[in-house]
């Protein structure tokens, strides 16, 4: 700022003489011009030197050039080659990615059921990580905010296409039973395993979160217990007026209800109450934190929308032979149908929400897991499993909110729980405990849960 002075100063005192002149130079050579430059120019520097970066550009390659403005063929072909380095082969866990294809080799050579779902299990989760990493970069370009929602919305990418494949072959059950264990697994599991790990990383005091936020969440996920259990409770006294078709009305329009409600707390998310979502230990110093924390994407924003649909389009045909084989593999593993679709299904889901919930809360960053394992859930309750309802009613297979008493009555008390331990808006490591002991409670009774509505009744195939 010495240069920037003297160059006023000289412009008042010598009014424009060849002494500011000088200064002008060293100003332009030291800090960068102060006067614009026509758009010629910097085109022709950006031609010629390839140093010059732009302040609102991520320091990494564009999708269509090699970091320099060439735009050649083999700038192109570098630049898909170190992007396929950095997503396909920059982490560990994607040393599963061959169990995919593998899966379909022996479902077309073997058929057995019971190793086609295994594989296409291990081969969803390194998919449904990097599904993850590659929305977390097009947060970068996103903003906090809406780059939060695109991590819940991609995040549970991989059960609702899981549904949906399951939807079309009739299977509500699976539907049900997978979109319940998503949520169990995220509130239980996930925010459990971040809470423990956090404890023990920041074992001297207790980590802090936002209260306000984390009660908005928990009076959203009682609405959704609220309309789940109504269609059950209808069902299980045989008090609906019209039997076995109420309870279908009623979950149709209590699902429209539940997707306006989900509306209205988008727009209050983003819009209204912005304020409310500030981490409670970043409301003073939240911009300044902001740039110090802010990492570097590694990707372009075109590149992560290009893998997003690369991933999702994979995690889609490995949906289609998982669904498939799961009532194969049930027998063949001698394992319930209501086990696989309540625990297994869910923990493959959401194996990256899982790996960066954890992550954050040893920054100590509980804001931010929360959003990941509670936004989450919020999300497949007001959202996933209205939307599948409505999908169920387009195709014309008769899916409804009634979970079974034993399921929904699982939900209900896991919601409680939850809202009991976030309600002093403290965690620790025992706190984190006691929900992965209640997870295992919950995984142990799926296991000796028998369905009354089992998996060969179900309703014929919708006509698509």
């Amino acid at each position: 700022m010495d240069t920037d002075n003297h160059f006023y100063n000289d412009n008042n005192n010598n009014n424009h003489n060849n002494g500011a002149a000088t200064v002008k130079m060293d100003s332009h050579v030291e800090m960068g011009s102060m006067e614009p430059k026509p758009a010629f120019e910097y085109e022709d520097q950006s031609l010629v030197g390839p140093d010059k970066h732009s302040l609102d550009e991520a320091p990494l390659r564009s999708l269509y050039s090699g970091g320099s403005g060439d735009c050649s063929p083999q700038a192109l072909r570098n630049t898909v080659v170190d992007s396929i380095k950095i997503v396909v082969f920059s982490a560990k866990i994607n040393l599963l990615m061959p169990f995919g294809p593998l899966a379909i080799v022996v479902d077309k050579f073997s058929g057995h059921r019971g190793w086609v779902f295994l594989l296409s299990l291990l081969g969803i989760i390194p998919l449904a990580e990097r599904l993850g990493y590659a929305t977390e970069q097009l947060a970068c370009y996103t903003g906090p905010t809406v780059g939060g929602l695109l991590n819940a919305t991609f995040g549970n990418a991989t059960e609702l296409i899981i549904s949906i494949y399951a939807l079309r072959r009739g299977m509500i059950r699976v539907v049900q039973q997978s979109l319940l264990g998503s949520i169990l697994s995220n509130m239980l599991l996930v925010l459990g395993c971040a809470f423990f790990a956090g404890g023990l990383v920041f074992s001297k005091r207790e980590q802090v979160f936002n209260k306000a936020t984390a009660a908005v969440s928990s009076g959203l996920l009682l609405m959704a217990v609220m309309g789940l259990l109504f269609p059950a409770v209808l069902h299980s006294t045989r008090t609906e007026l019209h039997f076995g078709k109420s309870e279908l009305a009623l979950s149709r329009f209590t699902s429209c209800i539940m997707l306006v409600a989900y509306a209205c707390y988008l727009f209050f998310q983003l819009k209204s109450q912005q304020n409310l979502y500030v981490p409670v230990d970043q409301a003073e110093n939240h911009a300044e934190e902001i740039s110090d924390d802010e990492e570097e994407p590694e990707i372009s924003k075109w590149e992560s929308i290009i893998w997003l649909s690369i991933l999702t389009a994979w995690i889609s045909v490995l949906s289609e032979y998982l669904v498939n084989a799961i009532e194969g593999a049930s027998v063949a593993m001698n394992i319930p149908v209501a086990f696989i679709s309540v625990i297994l299904l869910p923990i493959v889901g959401n194996a990256a929400e899982h790996a960066g919930a954890v992550m954050f809360a040893m920054k100590d960053k509980l804001d931010i897991t929360l959003g990941v394992a509670i936004g989450s859930s919020t999300q497949i309750s007001m959202f996933g499993i209205p939307f599948c309802v409505v999908v169920g009613w387009l195709m014309g297979c008769p899916m409804d909110l009634d979970f079974q008493l034993f399921e929904t009555a699982t939900l209900f008390i896991t919601v409680l729980v939850v809202a009991f331990m976030l309600q002093e808006g403290t965690s620790n490591y025992f706190k984190g405990l006691m929900l992965i002991l209640c997870y295992t409670i919950v995984a142990a009774s799926f296991f000796v849960h028998r369905d009354p509505k089992a998996i060969r009744d179900k309703p014929q195939k919708p006509k698509l």
